[in-house]
């Protein structure tokens, strides 16, 4: 069966064969501030991703009264309760659609994680191609049979489930064609024993209808490329601009250049997995050339020999003859059948034999060019024994 694909935004597709899609996720790393957005979503598209993400939430849709009014008094605190804190890393929503149409003026994909059902219905207002779900709603059934009614592309991350709450939900959602999971464990930092990228396999046989990918929590971009490497199609790592600044995400995202070293690997890596079928690189020519063996004689031959192992060694040689391989064959094959093989001691007395006849194949030219006497590539005797043969019956 081949590998699932769809089209996650207009002319632009995940999956299959086509380019791994790196997301670039601003989140709230913006810190409420419009200006600290797009410049992110610029440093974005000058670091090469495919889209950027944002959150939007409808705070009191998202939490309790009673969650809203805790006090929230730390170093990471943006307000005296948290719900003034959610409230102050909001971006108003007038620019948030401005922010979609400056990365599309980009070149980018704009889309953002609905925190909850409001905040799904903007998004919908807005025209984002796909939604992203957060990890805190991959097993929310109502949130998903909501969300899916919609018939957008679904974004999974994957975090704080466990296979069998996530197959429930992967099941229950199937108005939903177009899915992709990604793997991701939601911690800050992530251990690398805990990044878990084998749980990807799972997914491939669990959820045959999705795209598979690796959603990054922790600054981990060596675990990103090695997930390129086992298949995901789709990669999201978290960006700012000071790992310092205030705010729980700023330690475990991708600063500028982090983002831009992220990028180039998955690039390097997916251009370095290169296809199924081996053979012989463009690149590997002139080592070829230069130091595989080739089939040779020994000595000089006479007419009339039935071929047999001595007349034959194994040799590097830069005029290239049969391959060892066919070792074995040419000895079936001589024993068949007896060539009319010269005598190769010189080359004046092949260019005069060549001065005789009319061919003009590779083989023949090869050895106008020849001075060896010795050693010659063993298909170019038996080219030149044939064409002899055939000169002389003429």
């Amino acid at each position: 069966m081949d590998p699932p694909e769809f089209e996650i935004a207009p002319g632009v597709f995940v999956g299959g064969n086509h380019p791994v899609f790196i997301i670039a996720e601003i989140g709230q790393n913006h810190q409420g501030s419009y200006l600290e957005a797009t410049r992110l979503v610029q440093t974005a598209a000058e670091c090469g991703v495919h889209c950027v993400a944002f959150h939007r939430s409808d705070v009191e849709s998202r939490f309790t009264q009673k969650d809203l009014n805790r006090i929230y008094e730390n170093e990471q605190s943006f307000g005296a309760t948290y719900g003034d804190h959610m409230r102050a890393l909001e971006i108003f929503d007038e620019n948030l659609i401005n922010l979609k149409r400056f990365a599309e003026e980009l070149g980018l994909i704009f889309t953002a994680t609905g925190m909850d059902k409001p905040s799904i219905d903007f998004l919908q207002q807005i025209g984002v191609p796909f939604f992203k779900i957060d990890s805190a709603d991959a097993a929310n059934l109502p949130f998903l049979w909501y969300v899916s009614r919609y018939n957008k592309p679904l974004v999974i991350s994957t975090g704080m489930t466990n296979e069998e709450d996530l197959s429930r939900a992967y099941h229950e959602i199937k108005s939903a064609t177009n899915i992709a999971m990604l793997q991701c464990t939601s911690s800050v930092p992530v251990p690398s024993c805990s990044v878990n990228l084998n749980v990807m396999q799972a997914y491939k046989n669990l959820y045959p209808r999705a795209v598979i990918g690796y959603s990054d929590g922790g600054n981990k971009v060596v675990e990103s490329v090695a997930a390129v490497s086992i298949g995901a199609k789709i990669i999201e790592g978290r960006i700012t601009f000071d790992h310092c600044l205030k705010g729980s995400d700023h330690a475990s995202s991708l600063d500028e250049s982090e983002l831009r070293y992220f990028v180039q690997s998955i690039k390097k890596v997916e251009e370095a997995m290169g296809n199924k079928k081996k053979e012989i690189q463009v690149c590997e020519c002139d080592s070829y050339d230069e130091e595989t063996k080739t089939i040779v004689a020994t000595g000089s031959i006479a007419r009339g020999t039935c071929i047999s192992e001595e007349h034959m060694a194994i040799k590097i040689s830069t005029r290239k003859g049969y391959e060892p391989l066919c070792f074995d064959d040419l000895l079936a094959a001589e024993r068949k059948f007896e060539y009319n093989l010269f005598l190769i001691i010189f080359s004046s007395l092949v260019d005069s034999f060549l001065q005789q006849t009319t061919l003009k194949s590779e083989a023949v030219r090869r050895f106008r060019r020849s001075s060896l006497h010795n050693e010659l590539p063993f298909c170019s005797i038996v080219a030149l024994s044939k064409a002899a043969a055939s000169a002389s019956d003429n």
